[in-house]
């Protein structure tokens, strides 16, 4: 098997095994399913153009740090007015929930939309990568470039503000800050 073979091979491996929490993480920065199909093929193909230069730690909080670039560059190119329009936590109505529950669900998910786009974009990015994604106060620091420290600070601040304009507890908002 060839060196370019290997090279496919390994692109191919990178893009199924981190496709769709990119994928997740760019609907929730863009809330638009479509600019989050867009960013996320422009994120892989950045990963293949620079996979050499890849050279030691997490790959996949290098290939997170790179969505986060992408995203960043796409919101200040358009501007956007509003961040979370559509498709953030859009998931599949749960058979089990009465209709008057999911309508309930569904107007709180678009409160959260709102108060959350409001957020500036480094508040933002936090808030998506410890309360939506899930990781670590280390991955999301080595992801935006900054230090342990800073990503729970951001992240109290952020949660804090959201907790002014929902009007509710931080940990009914996104999770526990703690951590």
């Amino acid at each position: 098997m060839s060196t370019v073979e290997n090279l496919e091979d390994r692109i191919i491996e990178i893009y199924r095994r981190h496709y769709l929490d990119v994928y997740r993480f760019l609907i929730c920065f863009t809330g638009n399913q479509n600019d989050a199909e867009d960013l996320t093929q422009e994120v892989f193909v950045r990963v293949m153009n620079n996979l050499s230069n890849y050279k030691i730690g997490s790959l996949k909080t290098w290939i997170f740090s790179i969505a986060k670039h992408t995203a960043i560059d796409h919101y200040r190119k358009k501007r956007f007015s509003s961040i979370f329009k559509e498709g953030f936590f859009k998931q599949l109505p749960s058979s089990e929930l009465k209709p008057e529950e999911l309508f309930e669900q569904n107007e709180v998910k678009k409160v959260v939309h709102a108060a959350i786009s409001k957020l500036k974009p480094d508040f933002r990015a936090v808030v998506i990568l410890r309360g939506v994604n899930e990781f670590t106060i280390k991955e999301t620091a080595d992801i935006l470039h900054c230090s342990e420290s800073k990503v729970k600070v951001d992240y109290h601040r952020a949660l804090k503000i959201l907790k002014k304009k929902l009007n509710m507890d931080a940990k009914e908002v996104i999770g526990n800050a703690n951590g």
